[in-house]
């Protein structure tokens, strides 16, 4: 069995015991056929047929060891000279790659992937002010090729789903998959899952002790939609770790971007901290804290030899960095911690 049949099958596994407790999950059930062709579908996707006959060409090879915990994701493969030129030519063939990095080998034949953002950073923001994830059940949103869901893992999680819509993430995350072998949870599972689709479109009822949503808010034409659809996610009590771009101001300070925001064509909404208290309290929330301001720097987000397209240095004013491109503030990220009551 290949490697995304191998991990599918998993997917319907978890969600089949996690419905024997929890009857949402059949709904899941239900539609994953649906979610799983439809990425496959060369008619919305005209590059799914070749993304996954790269999966299907990387060698087959068992890792020695994997490490969750590091700030690169890291299978210690021992990979052959035609083995590594092989894997690493593959690999190239999912670019750009955005969240991460990844390195797959040993000390003789080892490839890093650096991705455009160095992922760790904003997880090393998160991980001090979040809820204890050993045990959780967790649905990562947005979560490109599956970076964070691995550290997820790595933190303990019994369970990570990360969602996402993007035909090239989805068969990033199976590639990296397919490096870390036979990881199991202490249910004898998979611990880590990936479904393409959007947030908009999961069955409505709590399943999750955490979601995260980080880099996603911004990008949603209505936010209290998107807030609301998370807070569904959850169990009673459970927690929200939401990311997102903020700007200076006061509760009624929002910034709707003209056109572009740092190149961006589909940013909608910039709130001020205060004002993304007000919403996250409008949805529901409780216990609302802003746990981390953060400027965006050109060591977290730049252009690398696995993503060679514009980055963050080419999205600001290049005579006062101190604004985007088209004049608004720069990129300012905060990390807001929330629970459902």
């Amino acid at each position: 069995m290949n490697t995304i049949a191998r991990t599918e099958k998993a997917l319907f596994d978890t969600l089949f015991d996690l419905a024997q407790h929890h009857p949402v999950a059949y709904e899941w059930l239900k539609r994953l056929p649906d979610w799983l062709g439809s990425i496959k579908n060369k008619e919305r996707y005209a590059h799914a047929p070749y993304y996954e006959s790269v999966i299907n060409k990387l060698p087959q090879i068992t890792p020695n060891h994997i490490d969750l915990t590091a700030s690169c994701i890291t299978a210690n493969v021992s990979l052959s000279h035609s083995d590594y030129r092989k894997a690493e030519a593959l690999l190239k063939n999912l670019m750009p790659w955005r969240k991460g990095g990844f390195i797959i080998g040993d000390d003789t034949h080892s490839i890093h992937i650096d991705t455009e953002w160095r992922s760790d950073l904003k997880w090393d923001r998160v991980l001090p002010h979040i809820s204890d994830l050993s045990g959780k059940r967790v649905l990562d949103v947005g979560g490109g090729s599956g970076y964070h869901g691995f550290r997820m893992v790595g933190a303990g999680t019994s369970s990570v789903v990360v969602i996402d819509p993007s035909c090239l993430f989805y068969h990033q995350f199976m590639a990296i998959r397919h490096f870390l072998g036979e990881m199991t949870n202490r249910y004898n599972q998979s611990p880590i899952h990936f479904i393409p689709v959007g947030l908009e479109e999961l069955p409505t009822g709590a399943l999750f002790h955490t979601v995260f949503c980080m880099g996603v808010l911004y990008h949603r034409a209505s936010p209290f939609d998107c807030l609301l659809q998370l807070k569904n996610q959850l169990l009673k009590g459970g927690e929200l770790v939401l990311e997102t771009l903020v700007i200076d101001g006061d509760e009624n300070t929002v910034l709707v971007p003209k056109d572009r925001y740092a190149m961006m064509n589909n940013v909608y909404f910039l709130p001020s901290v205060a004002a993304l208290t007000l919403w996250l309290e409008k949805a529901g929330f409780v216990d609302i804290k802003c746990v981390d301001i953060s400027t965006t720097t050109s060591i977290e987000q730049r252009a690398t030899d696995w993503m060679t397209y514009h980055s963050l240095a080419d999205f600001l004013d290049p005579d006062d960095d101190s604004k985007t491109i088209e004049g608004y503030p720069r990129p300012v990220r905060a990390v807001m911690v929330a629970k459902k009551p």
